[in-house]
């Protein structure tokens, strides 16, 4: 049973990874991104968020702070932010300090969105923080300390160190997470949920379900608030589609062969390419992508709406053509706008 809710009564929103395609270069892809943030704008979208990962070929986005100024700088009134950027990875303190200054430079549009996971290899990990016992276990710990650069009064603890810009400012904090971990801490800290559904499918009814079961209202929200990341690909046709979706099925193909690559080229012959273990590995972890004609998206999307009664959706299109990423995005916002 649901309560109604239709596409046209959520807001919509851009995730972005800033993928390098092949032949092209991380110069080429920070253009696009601000080309696609541009044009979100335009459409309607309410955010754009960045993704931070490390070591791989395909993704542009690693220094993700100084992509969010970019793509600030670049547009006018959309929210942007990281999604995530992964707090095990940094100091609170050097968080806090960024993102103070961004919310300085552009005032009342930036979130940051904050997850465990370290976005990459473990040896990429080690060269990043440096010690081996920096898990993530102490995530609750670090969440508490960056929070209170913003919020002193947060912290009970003198603190004599202070986020210069930083402190006093209204930056919106949410938890990111692709398991039940971070939805149990932002119901219980009472913080805006965005759950990985593009990657962790599986997973989603039920990290929400812990969410809204545990949350506590707080200074930041009265009520739950979740948004689920989907994976779309649209085009005029769903043959189309599925065509153009080939890109990022031969993206996380490369993943499982720990062969990352660049986002290649669509192929038409895929399947051929794939095995029976490799399809079933696939299906689990993009199997819940949308693609097709503007029809086939909003009926699966309206059903996911109603499976996850999502009070948002952040849009991932892997597609190696930019005009026809572009055009993926277009349609989505019609069919969210119910044109």
């Amino acid at each position: 049973m649901t309560d109604g809710k239709r596409l046209n009564d959520i807001k919509f929103s851009v995730l972005d990874l800033a993928p390098i395609l092949q032949g092209g270069t991380a110069s080429d892809a920070l253009q696009n991104t601000l080309d696609l943030a541009r044009h979100a704008e335009q459409w309607g979208y309410q955010r754009y968020w960045l993704a931070e990962h490390h070591n791989m070929p395909g993704i542009a986005s690693s220094a993700t702070s100084v992509v969010i100024g970019h793509v600030a700088a670049g547009t006018s009134k959309i929210r942007v932010g990281s999604g995530g950027i992964m707090l095990p990875n940094h100091a609170p303190l050097v968080i806090a300090e960024q993102f103070g200054t961004l919310e300085s430079l552009f005032p009342g549009r930036i979130d940051l969105g904050l997850g465990r996971a370290p976005g990459t290899d473990q040896v990429t990990a080690y060269a990043l923080r440096r010690e081996r016992r920096n898990d993530g276990q102490d995530f609750p710990e670090q969440l508490d300390e960056l929070r209170a650069y913003f919020n002193p009064e947060l912290d009970s603890q003198f603190r004599s160190v202070r986020a210069i810009p930083g402190e006093g400012l209204n930056i919106p904090v949410w938890l990111l997470g692709s398991s039940g971990y971070s939805a149990q801490l932002a119901g219980q800290l009472g913080l805006p949920f965005s759950f990985a559904s593009h990657f962790s499918p599986e997973n989603t009814l039920g990290a929400l379900k812990l969410y809204r079961r545990n949350f506590q209202p707080s200074d930041v929200l009265d009520q739950p608030y979740a948004m689920v990341g989907v994976n779309v690909i649209a085009a005029e046709t769903d043959e189309e589609a599925e065509f153009l979706a080939t890109s990022m099925q031969q993206q996380f193909l490369n993943l499982f062969r720990n062969n990352p690559s660049p986002l290649l080229p669509p192929v038409k012959d895929f399947d051929n390419q794939v095995s029976d273990y490799e399809k079933m590995l696939l299906d689990s972890r993009i199997g819940s992508s949308i693609v097709g004609g503007p029809q086939t998206i909003k009926t699966r999307l309206q059903q996911f709406l109603d499976e996850t009664q999502a009070d948002e959706m952040i849009i991932n299109a892997q597609i190696f053509d930019h005009k026809a990423r572009l055009k993926s995005f277009e349609i989505v916002s019609d069919v969210f706008k119910n044109r």
